[in-house]
């Protein structure tokens, strides 16, 4: 069993940024692919970034050059650095791990961007 914790969400300015952070517990030593979904008012959920445990990274079009990615195995987080944000960037966002067996999902940090 996996726990995600995410935190760092907030309201910020266009153009502004925040860093997220989901800190993982439980059986971690299982979990080989880490990463950020999205969800906006009325759309379903989308990648926002992935990366595996040999640092490989993947990365949505609409977020290439602004986010990134990155993970502390010592701490057993990930975290997701947003630049030059947008208000299209809205929504909820949520942490994303997965071992040989399950997918595990964080509960969800809002991050709202006022244009």
């Amino acid at each position: 069993q996996v726990q995600l914790v995410e935190s760092g969400g907030g309201l910020v300015q266009a153009r502004g940024s925040l860093r997220l952070s989901c800190a993982a517990s439980g059986t971690t030593f299982s979990i080989n692919t880490m990463g950020w979904f999205r969800q906006a008012p009325g759309k379903q959920r989308e990648l926002v970034a992935l990366i595996i445990s040999g640092s490989s990274t993947n990365y949505a079009d609409s977020v290439k050059g602004r986010f990134s990615i990155s993970r502390d195995n010592a701490k057993n987080t990930v975290y997701l650095q947003m630049n030059s944000l947008k208000p299209e960037d809205t929504g909820v966002y949520y942490c994303y791990a997965r071992d040989a067996e399950y997918p595990y999902w964080g509960q969800g940090t809002q991050v709202t961007v006022s244009s």
